[in-house]
């Protein structure tokens, strides 16, 4: 693994937090392949970027603001591919609402990149909470879609064998 390969890898994580918190959607095309296979929950996977894309801007539209920050990056390169696993913070901020105005939450990404012709993409990535506080009511940004992500814990996924980065880590 090269040190240009981490660092590519590593704005291409932190380069999807700026592209979220800007809401300029076109950044995920720096971020992700076309064919992106995104598990965030239960009920929000993606399969395709396009709809990714849409489906982020509807539900990000009605934050006054939002922050998140990637950190604690370990990448594993193999050739022309790599796993990463990132830790994350964010907040998201609706103003007047009852309860509060914000929303934050811990997690990781455990993702797969590929290197494409235009760079390092992430192909797969998988999403989970660890702690999540404030007002659930500022998550619920779509009519009808009500808040209910489980706590998804990294060692419980390790000792399970589902975290890539840890299973790519120990080949």
């Amino acid at each position: 693994m090269s040190l240009q390969d981490e660092n590519e890898i590593k704005h291409v994580v932190n380069l999807y937090g700026l592209a979220v918190d800007t809401q300029a959607w076109d950044l995920f095309d720096s971020v992700f392949t076309q064919d992106i296979d995104a598990d965030y929950s239960e009920t929000s996977h993606w399969r395709d970027l396009a709809t990714l894309k849409s489906e982020f801007e509807v539900y990000h539209d009605p934050f006054d603001g939002t922050q998140h920050t990637m950190m604690h990056h370990m990448v594993k390169v193999d050739g022309d591919r790599a796993n990463a696993l990132t830790y994350a913070t964010w907040r998201l901020i609706r103003l007047g609402l009852p309860g509060g105005d914000f929303w934050e939450g811990t997690g990781w990404y455990d993702d797969e990149l590929v290197r494409t012709a235009q760079g390092w993409r992430i192909s797969t990535r998988i999403c989970r909470i660890i702690w999540w506080g404030g007002n659930p009511l500022v998550n619920e940004t779509v009519p009808g879609v009500k808040f209910q992500l489980p706590l998804t814990a990294l060692r419980a996924e390790r000792l399970a064998g589902r975290v890539r980065y840890f299973n790519a880590l120990t080949k």
